[in-house]
């Protein structure tokens, strides 16, 4: 009975040890939001208020000037300066061997989730077409730590 708990616990140890030096993370909650022509996606900050006007943008296209993703996502023994947040995006005039890409560089704070937002504004969101699919990916160099997409990507 001594051995066994004796390798349980240098088990534990080594497994500890392992995953201390590994970087995780997780995208936590994306939302895809439509700007109106002052930059705004929501009137006031009720919840109810934001979906009832991000209804109105999307039956209005003429009165959406961009697209942002709000990104809540969180990293654990990541890198500070190599972290960055990926959106791929299908759109209808894009293929999904060369999606419309927005990247941005990221900081992480130990312990915390942060929100972090990547737009499509201004001509890249003209010329783009419309949106049917994305896929949102959280990087450490060339290590992806953390995936969330769309139902059809």
């Amino acid at each position: 009975m001594r051995r066994f708990s004796a390798a349980v616990c240098a088990l534990a140890f080594v497994w500890v040890l392992a995953s201390a030096d590994a970087a995780t993370g997780r995208i936590i909650k994306v939302l895809p939001q439509r700007l109106d022509l002052q930059g705004r996606h929501a009137l006031s900050p009720s919840l109810f208020e934001r979906d009832a006007y991000q209804a109105v943008l999307q039956r209005n296209p003429r009165q959406c000037s961009g697209l942002r993703y709000a990104v809540q996502w969180k990293t654990k023994g990541a890198g500070g300066a190599s972290l960055r947040l990926r959106a791929e995006l299908l759109t209808s005039k894009t293929t999904q061997d060369e999606p419309l890409v927005i990247e941005r560089a990221v900081q992480a704070k130990t312990g915390w989730s942060r929100w972090t937002s990547l737009p499509l504004d201004g001509d890249a969101f003209k010329q783009a077409g419309d949106v049917i699919a994305w896929r949102i990916t959280l990087w450490d160099d060339a290590t992806l730590l953390a995936e969330q997409k769309s139902f059809l990507w």
